[in-house]
Order: structure tokens, then C-alpha cells, then sequence
């Protein structure tokens, strides 16, 4: 199986940020423009972008589009990219604007009959469904919506087979409580996931410090890695990333 790196921006207000554990209130700005960061990772040999509305992500309302299009123009990246999507309008605006694949993340929590049918129209391979999950007390992980900020009582796993079944093939799962943390990826979920549903391509996200925390979600069986403050901290650089691959 290939495995990709996927160097992580997320945008809020036009700059560049990272939140802790999906809190908007605990924010780190970064200097370099959104569109700079993205054409210096392609520079640095970046084939793949993962690109997010964080504003959007909790109002609706996907606003990158501009700024899609300026990457997607000025650089050979393949943009994976979400936040706010909720519709098929949404859908194929970023397709149209030059996205690879659309990250579709609450609207496949709270309405799945929907979303496996755009999986449908669009292809399997244009469409990223993005569950990202909190341990509960009860051991089960679930899955809050609306930029992490709404509890729900669907779980990880029932939700993940209900859509490999409607056949989904990329699925992109953060483990919430690690995400902005650099506390180490979250591998008892990633190693669940790939061992019960082996036709996914997953990819991890959340945590991830250094080259030996991407070795370690490739070995539980993950397609691909999301990885963002350790390299706007440059506590990797892409390079060691993505000689992992």
C-alpha cells in the first residue's frame, strides 16, 4: 500500500493557525501567509496539501475558494481540502476550483444516507469523510460535529462500517484529545480501525511529533498522515516526513 504525507494548513480569519484540541480559544498564530506556506511545501517536495476553513468548519460556509484556485495555479499540489461543506453546491465548487478531494466532515455524521450517496455522484475517490473521535467513558469513540464543538451519540466504528459498506475508500480520523498536542498519535484507534475495516485508506491525524510517530501509524496499517504543528514548529521537517513514504 502507498502511504502519503499530508502537510496540514488550517485557516482561520486569513492566517495561518493551529488550535488545541479542536478550542478555538486556545489559537497559535503562524507568520508566513497561507498562500507561502503552501507554495514553500511544494517547493520542498509536497505532493499533497491538506487544506482547512477552520471558519467554516464551525459556521457553514466554505470561504477558500480564492485561495484554492491561487495554490492550485501556482503549484503542482494536490489539494485535500473541507470545512463547512454541507452541501453538493459545496462539493462542486471546490472540485470545479481545482480541489483532488473534498473533505466532507459534520454533514457525515449527522446525515450518512446523504453522504454515501454523494459518494455515489462523485466517486470514491473525490471524497474524503473525515470522523474524528473523542474516548468516551464507556470506551466507545465518538463523534462530536460542527468543528468539534457538538456532542453526538454516533460512534467511530458503527459509522466508519456503514460507509466502507457504502463504499468509501478515504477516511481521514483525528483523535481529538492529541489534536495540536504533540503528545504522539492516538495508535490503539488507528490499529481498531485498519484491523476491522482493512478496505479503508485511513489516514491519522492528531498528535503526530516526529518521523517515528509517522512510522508508527504506517505499521497499524494507515494509507496516510496529516501533520501540521510539528512542522510549523519545524519539530520535523517534510523531508523526514516524507521519506516515510
Amino acid at each position: 500500500m502507498t502511504f502519503t504525507v499530508y502537510p496540514a494548513i488550517d485557516v482561520r480569519a486569513g492566517r495561518v493557525v493551529r488550535l488545541r484540541q479542536g478550542d478555538y480559544q486556545a489559537q497559535t498564530e503562524y507568520p508566513a501567509t497561507p498562500l507561502r506556506m503552501a507554495l514553500d511545501l511544494a517547493g520542498q517536495g509536497a505532493r499533497w496539501l491538506h487544506l482547512v476553513d477552520l471558519d467554516a468548519a464551525r459556521a457553514g460556509g466554505y470561504t477558500l475558494l480564492p485561495l484554492l484556485r491561487r495554490i492550485v495555479a501556482a503549484s503542482p499540489l494536490q489539494v485535500q481540502t473541507g470545512g463547512g461543506v454541507r452541501s453538493e453546491a459545496d462539493i462542486e465548487a471546490l472540485l470545479e476550483a481545482g480541489a483532488a478531494r473534498v473533505v466532507v466532515g459534520s454533514v457525515a455524521i449527522r446525515e450518512p444516507e446523504r453522504v454515501s450517496g454523494w459518494l455515489r455522484t462523485y466517486g470514491s475517490d473525490r471524497l474524503t469523510v473525515a470522523l474524528d473521535a473523542r474516548l468516551g467513558t464507556d470506551g466507545q469513540w465518538r463523534l462530536p460535529s460542527h468543528g468539534w464543538t457538538e456532542p453526538s451519540d454516533r460512534t467511530l466504528l458503527a459509522l466508519a462500517s456503514d460507509y466502507a459498506a457504502a463504499g468509501l475508500v478515504h477516511l481521514l480520523c483525528t483523535d481529538i484529545e492529541r489534536d495540536g498536542m504533540l503528545a504522539g498519535p492516538g495508535l490503539a484507534m488507528y490499529r481498531l480501525l485498519c484491523a476491522t475495516l482493512p478496505g479503508l485508506r485511513v489516514q491519522a491525524s492528531g498528535g503526530v511529533r516526529d518521523a517515528r510517530d509517522i512510522a508508527a501509524v504506517r505499521a497499524e496499517g494507515c494509507a496516510g498522515v496529516v501533520v501540521g504543528k510539528a512542522l510549523l514548529e519545524t519539530r520535523i521537517h517534510l523531508a523526514e516526513a516524507m521519506a516515510q513514504c
